[in-house]
């Protein structure tokens, strides 16, 4: 518990009352020193440990880009191959069907055209050509797919509105005829005239990307994707259905990274599994797809975390050592120190003890009198009231007979608990002033203060509801007195005291559970009362 007053009145130690000033002086630099130089190998060991790892680090993470660089660059090439591989499969279609048309007469030789173009590619899920509404025409598969066609489908709508020759890219999708993903491929159908008559696709396997992903080597963290350049997710490694067709446009790569450069590498964290990874990228010259290799941060610095691990480890043990050595040179003068700390705990454990009461935690009537001496002078020099509460447990007596002295001992301490909750400056000084009578001294506080703080006391220890069946109200209560004057310079603390009892006394005379004031007028007193 802080006693504020009490730090300000009781005398302050100084440690040269236990030592001579000239050990002092011969000691302090002593130990200065040595703590200083130990200090400094130690952090001159922590700087060298510091710029020998983050030069490692930083090796290795220009390795790691430089892979990343070399990955993405392969990865953007094999994929550039395989869509222009499908891509010149469907031009030298589309161009024999424009000019020949897909009439029944044909539809069985462009059936086994299909197939065979098929077979010779193994990314190709298969080829099929769709007329103006959507509906099969032919396919590489030998049984013709039933169903409501295609004309729901991304791919579709876009040549329908788009007069365009290039090919289309979409996104991934799960195919009509056997439910497998793949990647479409499209290209427009016109007839001579150029009108639209239908589509011709070519299904790229999910599968086939997934073997071409497994083929290169990247940790078990690591990811690869393969995604169009508005950030639909086409293919990634590891695979995982629920995130195919998703939108990367709001992750690091397509938001910052692409904006300001076809290709390069940075570290973030993914916003598909919230990894931090290392990721290289590259947008496709030919087409509009994104590759991207990443390896996580653990897997590109493993091997320098125990390189650091093992460092680090010597550079403690050399530091250990070190400090070991300082800690037997300086303990002698150290002991010393703890020596002369311990007094001074002692000593001010000591003041304490005799300068507040053990039981409340309140000061005492001896460190009251030191307060009332200091408020005295300091209230006559800055002609400043000064106020005093004398309050006083109603039928206290009969409480310690009918519980006994152990609760009344507890009493006393949740009263005293009250009375100190109403101090609410660092100058109001809560005093036990003997038995079951306390003191409450307030500087600067005319008595209006006074009974503002005194009505506070007595509502307060109301409020704890502390039973007592000897007094008429059914709980502990008290009476409380209040005086104020302003200090001149040759005031008696005993009259002051005095007169504050005696506000106490007819507050007590008049039914108790009261604050009462004393004011001299004339020469006469006058008591005033506040009810409960």
């Amino acid at each position: 518990m802080p006693y504020p007053i009490q730090d300000a009145l009781l005398p302050t130690r100084h440690d040269d009352q236990y030592h001579a000033p000239g050990d002092a002086l011969k000691r302090l630099p002593l130990r200065k020193a040595a703590v200083l130089f130990i200090a400094t190998v130690c952090l001159c060991l922590c700087a060298l440990l510091y710029l020998q790892l983050e030069q490692s680090r930083r090796h290795d993470l220009n390795q790691a880009r430089v892979a990343s660089s070399n990955l993405t660059r392969a990865m953007a090439q094999q994929a550039e191959d395989t869509f222009m591989k499908a891509d010149l499969v469907l031009t030298s279609l589309v161009d024999w069907i424009q000019v020949d048309g897909f009439g029944p007469p044909l539809r069985s030789r462009l059936q086994k055209t299909f197939a065979r173009r098929v077979q010779s590619l193994d990314q190709l899920h298969g080829i099929l050509l769709f007329d103006q509404k959507g509906q099969w025409i032919v396919t590489s598969f030998e049984d013709l797919p039933r169903g409501p066609g295609v004309a729901d489908r991304e791919y579709f709508k876009f040549h329908q509105q788009n007069v365009s020759s290039v090919a289309h890219i979409g996104a991934a999708i799960r195919s009509r005829e056997n439910g497998e993903w793949i990647i479409p491929v499209s290209k427009r159908v016109n007839d001579k005239n150029g009108e639209f008559q239908g589509v011709l696709l070519a299904g790229i396997k999910m599968s086939y990307f997934d073997q071409f992903f497994k083929s290169f080597s990247i940790d078990d963290k690591g990811s690869m994707f393969l995604g169009l350049t508005d950030g639909t997710l086409l293919a990634r490694r590891p695979f995982v259905e629920s995130q195919i067709g998703t939108s990367l446009a709001k992750g690091e790569v397509f938001q910052n990274l692409l904006p300001r450069a076809t290709s390069g590498e940075a570290m973030f964290t993914s916003l598909v599994d919230g990894v931090v990874r290392l990721y290289g990228y590259r947008q496709l010259d030919a087409y509009p797809l994104v590759v991207s290799a990443a390896s996580s941060r653990d897997s590109i610095l493993a091997e320098w975390h125990d390189t650091a691990f093992r460092s680090s480890l010597i550079v403690a043990l050399v530091m250990l050592g070190v400090g070991l050595f300082g800690w037997v040179f300086i303990r002698q003068l150290r002991v010393g120190e703890r020596v002369e700390a311990d007094l001074r705990q002692a000593q001010e454990a000591l003041e304490l003890i005799a300068t507040h009461d053990s039981l409340t935690g309140l000061a005492n009537r001896r460190l009251f009198e030191r307060a009332l001496d200091v408020e005295f002078g300091r209230g006559a020099r800055q002609h400043s009231p000064l106020s005093l509460i004398m309050l006083d447990i109603d039928f206290f007596k009969r409480y310690n007979d009918t519980y006994g002295h152990v609760v009344g001992d507890h009493c006393l301490a949740q009263v005293a608990r009250a009375v100190k909750d109403c101090c609410h400056r660092k100058a109001d000084l809560a005093v036990r002033y003997g038995g079951e009578e306390f003191a409450v001294l307030l500087p600067d506080t005319d008595i209006h203060g006074a009974m503002t703080i005194a009505e506070q006391i007595r509502r307060s220890v109301m409020a704890k509801n502390i039973s007592h069946t000897g007094s008429p109200t059914g709980y502990v209560t008290v009476s409380l007195g209040c005086y104020s004057f302003m200090p001149t310079g040759r005031d008696s603390m005993d009259v002051f005291i005095q007169r504050a009892d005696a506000a106490l006394y007819q507050a007590k005379h008049s039914g108790r559970n009261r604050s009462a004031v004393l004011s001299l007028e004339g020469g006469i007193a006058e008591l005033m009362r506040s009810d409960r």
